[in-house]
């Protein structure tokens, strides 16, 4: 099977995660998806795969003879698809780019920005879905280096620790992950974007929710007595800043997002997330929501607003930079694949970030998709084999 065919079996499965079940994983599709990749590892010739209650992969590839004593490396990525768009159903195709903007049913991709991908085979949506490149790409690199080493045992190589993770998506990669069952004590994960990214910074976040209470009336009769849900959810949004938000920032610029808002006169509910790589510029960030939320109160009564707030992740760096280590050989090995290696931030996070606290550091390197979380997700041919070579530079340093 080729990393292209693997790949594509991958995108075949649904695998949403959905922050609101409260299950581990939050959604079954994610152990269907876990049980194949099992199976597919045993047939490779990993013969410990094994998933657990809470849809975690773990798997191990033994060293080479006299590379016993190097310590382990591990390999990791995601499963699930964000819930931001729908992953169910995909129509992944491969089209030949030849330049001009990219057609997918009623959805474009525009041509600006494109130009490198010229000349190169795409694989792309039909415009209804995402497309699942984060993070099946990932587990296709992965699982095809797994593959290539055990098929040429002429290639010396360090033992490798694979895990693949559920519901990275909503924070929750790590919760459940068992750190005896992965022998690797350094560890990368794949879950970049464009080929030659290597990330060791990322924002710290948190997501919130807002629960407004109002009071309703007939309007009739609501002079001075309704207190209308859906209006003071608009009103609660309206003092957020409104050029912090992701349509306006970039790079280490942190922001707030209002992801979700449902709700009536009765009750309305305002999700949201909150993102930035500085920690003093986090914590105010996460004062001023809460702050905002106490005001609204002194307002319109004492708990028509309800926060609450929980923290995702931390900014990586501080952990990594005892470990640059890691960096410079991923640099070395994208090198070493003809890829120009960039040094960027993290505009989120992944599993890394917080495994990097618990005590694996662990950066995180390209996958080569484009636009994730989007109908207009995309990933070249050539991405998916190149990050195979860089991950079998890897597990020979």
């Amino acid at each position: 099977m080729t990393i292209t065919e693997r790949f594509l079996k991958y995108v075949s499965f649904p695998t949403t995660s959905d922050e609101t079940t409260g299950t581990a994983p939050s959604t079954p599709e994610q152990k269907v998806l876990a049980s194949y990749l099992v199976d597919e590892l045993r047939a490779i010739g990993l013969s410990d795969a094994r998933l657990d209650d809470c849809g975690y992969v773990y798997a191990s590839l033994p060293a080479s003879e006299g590379m016993e004593e190097i310590p382990a490396l591990g390999l990791i990525a995601h499963m699930d698809t964000s819930p931001d768009v729908s992953g169910k159903d995909i129509k992944p195709s491969i089209i030949s780019y030849k330049g001009g903007d990219i057609h997918l049913g009623s959805a474009v991709i525009a041509a600006d920005g494109l130009e490198s991908y010229i000349g190169r085979d795409l694989i792309v949506t039909d415009g209804s879905t995402l497309l699942g490149a984060d993070d099946k790409a990932g587990i296709a690199e992965i699982v095809t280096t797994v593959e290539y080493l055990l098929s040429h045992p002429e290639i010396k190589h360090r033992a490798v620790a694979v895990c693949f993770t559920p519901d990275e998506e909503i924070g929750c990669g790590t919760d459940h992950f068992d750190f005896a069952a992965f022998p690797a004590r350094i560890a990368y994960t794949v879950d970049g974007g464009e080929l030659g990214e290597i990330e060791y910074e990322n924002f710290n976040a948190a997501s919130a929710s807002i629960e407004i209470h109002g009071v309703n009336i007939h309007p009739g009769s609501a002079k001075n007595r309704m207190k209308n849900a859906a209006l003071l959810a608009a009103e609660f949004i309206s003092m957020m800043p409104a050029a912090e938000t992701p349509a306006h920032t970039e790079g280490y610029e942190g922001f707030y997002h209002i992801n979700d808002i449902a709700g009536n006169e009765s009750l309305a509910t305002v999700r949201m997330i909150i993102r930035d790589h500085d920690r003093a510029k986090f914590e105010a960030r996460k004062s001023f929501v809460s702050n905002l939320c106490t005001y609204l109160n002194t307002v319109h009564g004492e708990g028509t607003f309800t926060f609450t707030l929980r923290d995702s992740y931390y900014n990586m760096k501080e952990k990594l930079l005892p470990h640059m280590e890691l960096i410079d050989n991923a640099i070395a090995a994208m090198e070493d694949a003809g890829i120009t290696p960039k040094i960027v931030p993290i505009s989120g996070g992944t599993d890394g970030a917080r495994l990097s606290y618990e005590g694996i550091p662990c950066p995180n390197l390209s996958t080569g998709g484009v636009n994730f979380h989007s109908i207009h997700e995309f990933i070249p041919v050539d991405a998916l084999e190149k990050m195979v070579e860089v991950l079998t530079t890897l597990v020979k340093c």
